[in-house]
Parts: structure tokens; C-alpha cells; sequence
């Protein structure tokens, strides 16, 4: 009987050493694809600076966080459980859309400097987009440069509205001139389409704000985009859109149609509204079930599918959708993983 709790005991800390290493922490997982190890790289990606309500006194700012939503080791943590290799950080939502130009210009500095920073500690396990201040066209083309030539940021993270606005004027050239010429791709993120919403009409259960609003402000920015023609205007321009593109792919045959047999729709696009999910629109791989995931690499191709987990929001991971999705060759699966960003966002390995 000893000689059996000696060795259930011996056995259960070798398990305990396999399982959480010599430091008490869980092993990372490993993503594997027809038994080979394969890289996931993580589009998105929420945290925030509180810092920065101590840097602009009065202004609209997060000021306590959970630990995963701050950078630090619950994050790499949180990353490590899932088996996220690397993450592309970015801030959102953008409250800072509101504040004056010399406020924004210190928010947008707090977290790209923040996020440098952090990145150059885990240059393994990290790369940033840059906040900018999209309410100020001119001063976001100077931020995103200044971002990616000097503190090493891949790219840009938006809203879907600036103030209730779209950014698809002619006014907002400057920032969409700026990302096309330095060849990054810019991430957008809704907030509950409080720009399309009436008042009221998303309150109430079912968190109609997140899982309705969400999507379809992500949907009616895209389509602005498409529609008002600025994906004409920078056609080198790379658009990445999160929760799956919102409702756009299931309905991209209605908007081709809107151009064909709909005079009201004046569309200013040189397209057909699904021929640019070809090249220039990305889709996160949010939509949380195998056949979602099918329709939209059926719409869109596998090259314009990125691997997406909101950390540290809980939803449902899609890694395993993803490796286990019969309709997809291994190749497939790895690319929707990781190697797409991997070319989108020049991450080197």
C-alpha cells in the first residue's frame, strides 16, 4: 500500500511538472495541423493604458482594468492557454475620437509608446497597430508614420465611425493615403453601432449592442468604404475587419446586385462589392461555428481569412474550428492560422 502512494505520489508531480513547469504555471498549449506545429498569430486584440487618464487629466479614459486587459504576465498568461503565439495589440474602442487635438496627440503618443515599449520586451510574442487620431486626418498620417518608421508598429487600429461619421470622405484621404503608401494594413473595430442605432433599439436583453450592433457597424463601414469609393481611390490599401467582416459576406450577392438593378444605390465603386474581399478587405475568423467559417472562406478565400480571439473578452476560441474544419487542407489551415498575418503584418520566423 505504501509502495502504491509512493507512486501516485511521484506520479502526480511529474504530471504536475508536465502540466505547469517548474514554475507552477500552465504549459503553453501547442497548435498542431496534421501533426505538424504550427504558428497562430492572434489579429485581435484588445488592452488598454490607464495611465493615460493621469497623463490628460478630465479626458474620457479607462482608468482600472482587468489583469488581461493590461499588458503584463497574465496577458502572455492568457495566451500561453489558448496557444496564441503572437498578438497584433491594439486600443479600442476609441473614446479618444472626442478629445482635442493636443489631447489626442498625447493619448495616441501614451499608447504607442506603451506598446512599443512592451513590444521590444517580448519581441517574440508581440507587435502593435497604432491608435491614431482619426478626427484629425492630417495628424493620424503623421502618427501612423511616425508609428511604423520609428517605434516599429505593423499597421493601424480604427473605429467604423468617427463621431457618427464615416471616414470616407475626401477629408479622411490624408490617413488612407499615408497607410497605402507605407504598405500596412489597417484593423477596424466597432463600438455597438451607436452610429447606426436608434436610440433604445439595442438595449434590453440578448446584449443586442455586442452581438447585433457589433457586426453591423463592422458591415456598414465596409460597405461605406466599398461604396463611397475609397477602396478605389488606394487601391493598394488593406482593410482587416474584425468579427468576421460583420454581416457583409453573407450578403455580398445583394450588394453586387444593388449596382446592377438599383439606380438609388449610386455606387462609386469600380467593382462588384465581393471582388474586393479578393485583395483588399481581411476578415478575422470570429464567427464562432464550422459552417460560419466555411461561407466565409467560401466568399472571401482562404487568403483573406486571419486568425482573431478578442482576449481577453470570453468568447469562444476558433483555433479548433479552425484545425478541425474538414473543408480545409492543412495548408488552408495554417495560413487562416497564421501565415496570412504573418505576410500582412512582416513578421519575420
Amino acid at each position: 500500500m505504501s509502495d502504491r502512494r509512493a507512486f501516485l505520489r511521484a506520479a502526480g508531480a511529474a504530471f504536475a511538472l508536465g502540466a505547469f513547469g517548474v514554475h507552477g504555471q500552465a504549459a503553453p498549449k501547442r497548435v498542431t495541423v496534421g501533426g505538424r506545429r504550427v504558428s497562430v498569430i492572434d489579429v485581435h486584440a484588445h488592452c488598454v493604458f490607464p495611465e493615460v487618464s493621469r497623463r490628460v487629466p478630465g479626458i474620457n479614459a479607462p482608468r482600472v482594468a482587468p489583469p488581461t486587459l493590461v499588458l503584463g504576465p497574465e496577458r502572455i498568461a492568457a495566451m500561453d492557454e489558448r496557444g496564441i503565439d503572437i498578438q497584433a495589440l491594439s486600443v479600442n474602442t476609441y473614446w479618444w475620437y472626442t478629445a482635442s487635438r493636443d489631447d489626442a496627440r498625447t493619448v495616441v503618443a501614451t499608447h504607442d509608446e506603451g506598446l512599443a515599449a512592451w513590444c521590444k520586451e517580448h519581441p517574440t510574442r508581440f507587435v502593435a497597430l497604432s491608435s491614431v487620431a482619426l478626427q484629425f486626418p492630417d495628424l493620424a498620417a503623421e502618427q501612423l508614420e511616425h508609428a511604423v518608421k520609428n517605434l516599429g508598429s505593423r499597421g493601424a487600429s480604427i473605429g467604423g465611425h468617427v463621431n457618427n461619421e464615416p471616414p470616407t470622405s475626401e477629408k479622411y484621404d490624408p490617413f488612407w493615403a499615408k497607410a497605402e503608401e507605407l504598405g500596412v494594413p489597417v484593423f477596424m473595430h466597432p463600438n455597438n453601432a451607436l452610429n447606426v442605432a436608434r436610440e433604445g433599439a439595442l438595449d434590453g436583453r440578448g446584449g443586442l449592442g455586442n452581438i447585433v450592433g457589433n457586426p453591423l457597424e463592422t458591415t456598414v463601414f465596409l460597405s461605406r468604404m466599398i461604396f463611397d469609393g475609397v477602396l478605389d481611390r488606394f487601391p493598394r490599401l488593406t482593410l482587416c475587419a474584425a468579427h468576421g467582416g460583420g454581416y457583409l459576406p453573407s450578403y455580398l450577392g445583394r450588394s453586387d446586385a444593388a449596382c446592377i438593378v438599383r439606380d438609388d444605390a449610386n455606387c462609386a465603386n469600380k467593382r462588384k462589392p465581393s471582388e474586393y474581399f479578393k485583395d483588399q478587405v481581411v476578415v478575422d475568423s470570429m464567427v464562432f461555428s464550422s459552417e460560419g467559417l466555411r461561407h466565409l472562406v467560401a466568399e472571401t478565400g482562404v487568403s483573406q481569412v486571419v486568425y482573431g480571439s478578442d482576449i481577453p473578452y470570453f468568447w469562444p476560441d476558433t483555433i479548433d474550428i479552425i484545425v478541425e474544419a474538414p473543408f480545409l487542407t492543412s495548408e488552408a489551415k495554417e495560413a487562416i492560422l497564421g501565415g496570412n498575418l504573418r505576410r500582412m503584418l512582416r513578421i519575420g520566423g
